[in-house]
């Protein structure tokens, strides 16, 4: 390099966000567009000035030199150090590769960039291969004039501190988005939709009126019947403006959302994406995706169970009833009839009894009258099973009897725990007598007792090592997984201790079943999850919160019996 007599000198700066700001809520992750984060927030004057103090350092410096001209300044303001994907990066390398560019000035080696490995890449092969000199002046090296010592012990050291203050400022930006995250603060750019940002309190969410109507409509035509794709339809019809459109409408700088292409409207997968948000049930869920490290960008999806999850941090839009029955008839989405041009009261809820398939609606005619019937899907392709057929008259009927039913015992049951909260039964009594509970709590036993053997066996010599390691951990998975079937057993009977069937079975619901003269799509909806059909028109109706149903049973079944025994003793 000593050959060159003239530098025709580049002046590199670099400021990142994480350098003008320790942390700005508003820079993370956006529920309503997976990935999408906030613009530049938080920059001010400040920021503004370091890039000029830099420009004016490196200007005074090359003036001072009668060997250096400079030929142009790169500036990446808001990019990080920690990689070289930066677009004046990229073309002050390209007029170096060009010829045009022979000495790099940067104020200090961090402003150059802080990935260890790459920048010793670019200062030790890269550069001196192309003939660059580079000065970095604050930490007082030239490699015009670096000795041994310079280039392989002191500028190792450097870029390696440079490289552990960005790897820090990651992990404390991490720590602190996590703690408000936990604390139930919301964290998003842009709000769901339905949502806006509080104008008081900036990390919770306030409800839109005009969005959020339109999201309960989205719900009352899903437990409906209709499909995601017909709801699609109905907004488009309706004239009613997508997410992303309807944000950009209010003034918002947002990028993201459900459509890519202006004018393309709502589609199926936004309503899914509405249908399943759990943020309407008043909840927050964050954290779902993360960085690969702090020197890739790219966002991985996390697993469900570590999204964290902060329960009523803002108001609800819908209740948690409808949020269910909704979840349980996206399994199987409902379809308009071409012959009614309505949807089926049971579309989505019924199955054929043997072969599993779903049952699918016909009109049969009989001269100039005309009877719809159900006949199962499989046999009507002609792969197998049977007709399984039965006429919506009388499948109706066949479930309005059973609905009403099961609303009835329902009911009673929920009479009877009532009387229990009254005469102040306490959980550790239900506990007790819990037959679930106790059937949960001595199978764990078992297995912990199995692997308390396996020591003894070991050392006797019934078992190998290799056994011991794998039977220790197949009972340790087994153990673990009935401690955590107690536990929701245990959750569910404190919550219809504290509540009742209130919140978990929609009493209302069931006391309007009682006065019903027919079966109607929305009570099918809220108390039905399937109904199976088998030949000689016999039915088998799964119902909505019945694990709640036996709870209540059970408790007050066996409370009612202990309180008999007791009286009968005295």
């Amino acid at each position: 390099m000593k050959e060159n007599s003239y530098f025709y000198t580049a002046m590199y700066l670099r400021l990142s966000k994480d350098d003008r700001t320790v942390l700005d809520d508003r820079v993370v992750f956006d529920d309503d567009n997976p990935g999408e984060t906030a613009g530049k927030s938080g920059e001010s004057k400040a920021e503004s000035n370091s890039i000029g103090s830099q420009r004016e350092m490196l200007r005074s410096f090359i003036k001072e030199q009668a060997d250096m001209e400079l030929y142009d300044s790169y500036v990446d303001d808001g990019f990080s150090g920690s990689n070289y994907d930066r677009p004046e990066f990229k073309r002050m390398m390209c007029d170096i590769e060009a010829g045009k560019v022979n000495c790099v000035v940067v104020k200090d080696l961090s402003r150059f960039g802080r990935d260890y490995i790459e920048t010793g890449r670019y200062l030790e092969k890269v550069f001196p291969a192309l003939g660059v000199r580079f000065i970095a002046l604050t930490d007082h090296y030239d490699s015009f004039s670096a000795d041994w010592g310079e280039r392989s012990i002191v500028l190792p050291v450097k870029n390696f501190i440079n490289d552990s203050y960005c790897r820090d400022i990651s992990t404390k930006v991490k720590s602190q988005l996590a703690v408000k995250r936990k604390a139930g603060e919301c964290l998003v750019s842009f709000a769901v939709y339905g949502y806006v940002k509080s104008s008081e309190e900036r990390n919770k969410l306030a409800v839109d009126p005009y969005a959020a109507e339109v999201v309960r409509k989205i719900f009352r035509w899903k437990i409906d019947g209709l499909s995601v794709s017909a709801i699609a339809a109905r907004l488009n019809q309706l004239q009613i403006m997508p997410p992303k459109e309807y944000k950009q409408s209010q003034g918002l700088n947002y990028n993201g959302g459900f459509q890519r292409h202006p004018g393309s409207g709502w589609s199926g997968v936004a309503v899914k994406r509405i249908l399943t948000n759990e943020t309407y049930l008043g909840h927050l869920l964050q954290g779902k995706t993360e960085k690969v490290n702090y020197k890739v960008k790219k966002d991985v999806k996390k697993p469900k169970e570590e999204w964290v999850r902060v329960e009523n941090t803002h108001e609800p839009i819908v209740s948690a009833s409808d949020f269910q029955i909704v979840q349980n008839l996206l399994k199987s989405d409902g379809r308009v009839s071409p012959e009614s041009g309505g949807v089926s009261p049971f579309a989505g809820l019924l199955f054929c009894g043997d072969c599993g398939e779903h049952m699918i609606r016909r009109l049969v005619r009989y001269g100039d009258s005309a009877r719809m019937y159900y006949i199962c899907s499989t046999k009507n392709r002609g792969d197998g099973c049977s007709r399984h057929s039965i006429e919506e008259n009388v499948l109706k009927e066949l479930v309005l009897t059973a609905v009403r039913e099961y609303a009835n015992r329902f009911l009673m049951q929920e009479k009877l725990l009532e009387q229990l909260r009254e005469q102040e039964v306490s959980l550790g009594a239900l506990m007790g007598v819990n037959s679930e509970i106790l059937r949960l709590r001595q199978e764990q036993e078992k297995y912990d007792s199995f692997r308390g053997r396996l020591h003894e066996d070991l050392q006797k010599g019934v078992i190998t090592k290799d056994e011991y390691e794998r039977f220790q951990r197949e009972f340790r998975q087994k153990a673990e997984a009935l401690e955590r079937a107690r536990k929701e057993q245990e959750s569910l009977i404190e919550e219809l201790l504290r509540d009742g069937a209130t919140r978990a079975g929609k009493l209302a619901v069931f006391k309007e079943t009682l006065e019903l003269k027919e079966i109607d799509r929305h009570t099918l909806a809220s108390m039905v999850e399937r109904i199976m059909v088998f030949e000689g028109k016999r039915i088998e109706v799964k119902f909505n919160f019945y694990d709640q149903y036996r709870a209540i049973e059970e408790c007050t079944a066996a409370l009612c019996a202990k309180a008999a025994g007791k009286e009968r003793s005295a």
